[in-house]
């Protein structure tokens, strides 16, 4: 990942530098060429004008005695080369002496051109590796053309500038190339050393160890990550402790009936002369153990169901209070053979259906009342109040049984968790059952908590968000 860092951020250096530096070289050549250019057609115009002022003036001077002054003014302080021409190409004058060309025809596209009334320019190569610039521009006098004016000057030096510019962007570049090449492996290494440590990190989740923590120092997005991945880690080591826990405490529940199952049946395999009623004792008790075996599987399924998630609630049109009913209907039996009364409180209120998981709720609640039953004395009772305001609908669910220790009480909806174990044991409870009521009003998006009335008695009370059918459709 280092290397592909660093070789993208190199390869857009470099791209960016190359069309840098071809637009600045570009740029320059073109401004040099054509500031040289103007300035020779400049100097021409000059010439031409002057020298069509006195093209005909005093017929016995030589072509030389009549344009030499004017155009070595011109040109003067100048590495130009100024050639005069007639129409006919024929050389009038020509500040190279050397060349000998006065007299004889001078032959140029940019002579053709100028003598058809076009001021023309060309760059070409001339003689020893020379880049020239020609310019040339008609002589006329009355709108006839005379002849035409011919500069010419060599561009190295503009060359040579443009070269040398080029050299020191290349450098440059380089430079830059190598600065920013070492600024990028550096940045690469600060951004993937994390990124190293996070995959390192993965890989021991991966292998089940949920201990490893991520260093995090700052506030960058990395670090944000960091912060994320140690608190998934933190998540998935409490949910491998509940795992853990559950695993095993599950196989403890299970155990035990299975263990009361096999000892009944050694006693039976073992005891001789067996008569019939203590085979129906033997059999009394190991059917016993079975409902007990079965009571925890179908809680853990339950539970199995629950965990699931919200997106298993299967909501419809519920009456509240018609659940209720039900449920103390269902257990008034039971809590008649043990004297204790069950009674509701609804204030003579009507509610409006509200939208739940009747199945659900309805295990939720029976857990409650089933618990205060369980654990109030004889004589005792159960009370059910339920009241609304415009965001809540509380559910409050009373006994007078020994109550619950305030240490205790975040703990009662914990799996398998009991007060009193051997006192559980009798009234054949699995630890389970406020475990799924709890599961139960979550999903629902309700909240549950305990507290003791008095010296005696516990209050269960649940508060579900109140959003009546009507409501929720509008």
């Amino acid at each position: 990942m280092r290397f592909m860092m660093t070789a993208t951020y190199l390869a857009i250096i470099v791209t960016t530098l190359i069309l840098m530096s071809i637009y600045i070289i570009g740029l320059l050549s073109e401004n040099l060429y054509s500031s040289e250019t103007i300035n020779m057609f400049a100097k021409a115009n000059i010439i031409s004008e002057t020298v069509s002022e006195v093209w005909g003036e005093n017929p016995s001077a030589t072509a030389t005695d009549k344009f030499a002054q004017i155009v070595e003014r011109s040109l003067a302080g100048t590495n130009i080369r100024g050639v005069v021409t007639n129409t006919s190409y024929t050389v009038l004058y020509d500040t190279n002496e050397d060349s000998q060309l006065i007299g004889k025809v001078f032959m140029r596209d940019v002579l053709k051109r100028a003598l058809d009334g076009e001021q023309a320019e060309i760059i070409s190569d001339g003689a020893n590796d020379m880049r020239l610039v020609s310019v040339a521009v008609p002589v006329t006098r009355g709108g006839d053309i005379l002849g035409v004016v011919y500069l010419a000057e060599s561009v190295n030096t503009i060359d040579d500038t443009i070269n040398s510019t080029r050299t020191s962007l290349i450098v440059f570049g380089v430079l830059i190339v190598i600065l920013i090449g070492m600024l990028s492996l550096g940045m690469s290494y600060i951004i993937t050393s994390p990124l190293e440590e996070f995959t390192s990190v993965a890989r021991e989740i991966s292998k089940g160890n949920f201990s490893k923590r991520v260093n995090t120092r700052g506030r960058s997005e990395i670090v944000q990550m960091g912060e994320t991945l140690n608190y998934m880690c933190d998540e998935l080591e409490l949910l491998e402790e509940k795992r853990r826990k559950f695993v095993s405490d599950a196989s403890h529940e299970l155990k035990t009936p299975m263990a009361g199952i096999k000892l009944i049946c050694d006693s039976l395999v073992s005891a001789e002369n067996t008569d019939t009623a203590t085979v129906k004792e033997f059999l009394s008790d190991l059917s016993d153990e079975v409902d007990r075996l079965t009571r925890i599987v179908e809680r853990l399924l339950v539970l199995t169901k629950l965990d699931v998630g919200a997106s298993s609630l299967k909501v419809e049109e519920v009456d509240i209070k018609s659940l209720i009913n039900r449920i103390v209907k269902n257990l008034t039996p039971i809590a008649t053979a043990k004297d204790i009364v069950m009674y509701t409180d609804y204030h003579d209120t009507d509610f409006a259906p509200m939208l739940l998981d009747y199945d659900k709720m309805y295990e939720a609640l029976y857990n409650i009342f089933d618990n205060a039953i369980k654990y109030s004395p004889e004589g005792g009772f159960v009370h059910v109040d339920v009241t609304v305001d415009d965001e809540y609908m509380t559910i409050r669910i009373e006994d007078n049984g020994p109550g619950i220790p305030e240490t205790e009480r975040d703990r009662i909806f914990e799996r398998f968790y009991r007060l009193d174990d051997s006192r559980a044991r009798d009234t054949g409870g699995t630890g389970l059952g406020l475990a799924i009521t709890k599961e139960a009003v979550l999903m629902h998006g309700g909240t549950i908590e305990v507290t003791n009335v008095s010296e005696v008695g516990s209050m269960f009370t649940v508060r579900l968000h109140y959003k009546p059918k009507a409501e929720t459709e509008e």
